[in-house]
């Protein structure tokens, strides 16, 4: 990375956004808000693969919904770089439900609903580290800072 201050955190463009051809959009207004594309893969998860990202939301209501939704379809992993990137991209995507999220966040203009909500992104650096080594190994990444 480029200097102290600038982390990188993991987004992911859900299927719902992908198939209805919101990704260039979602990953445009990334990129007006400071954000850097480091990394970016389509993939379609398969189910074990979302039950081993979504883990820590097992044994809640919504875990067996999230894992279905997303293997759905294809979603687009990235990894994104800017200073203070995991609390930006939180302000920068909005409440999970976008009828209660900001106007202009990308949940409030692209979701269609709490549980379709057009994007995931890091809630801490711990778990953005965790997250972004789940989807690019190191070798994938490290010409991408010069390491």
């Amino acid at each position: 990375m480029s200097d102290v201050s600038t982390q990188c955190t993991l987004g992911i463009v859900k299927p719902d956004a992908v198939a209805s051809g919101r990704t260039g959009a979602i990953v445009a207004h990334l990129q007006q808000a400071g954000f850097t594309l480091r990394a970016a893969r389509l993939v379609r998860l398969t189910p074990a693969q979302a039950a081993r990202f979504y883990e820590v939301h097992a044994g809640r209501p919504f875990y067996n919904d999230l894992v279905a939704f997303m293997t759905s379809g294809p979603c687009l992993p990235m990894v994104l770089e800017r200073a203070d990137a995991v609390a930006e991209m939180r302000k920068t995507i909005g409440a999970t439900d976008p009828a209660e999220a900001a106007p202009g966040t990308i949940r409030k203009l692209f979701a269609e609903s709490k549980s379709r909500n057009a994007i995931h992104a890091s809630d801490s650096a711990e778990n953005a580290a965790r997250e972004v080594a789940f989807f690019f190994s190191e070798s994938e990444l490290a010409g991408l800072w010069g390491g």
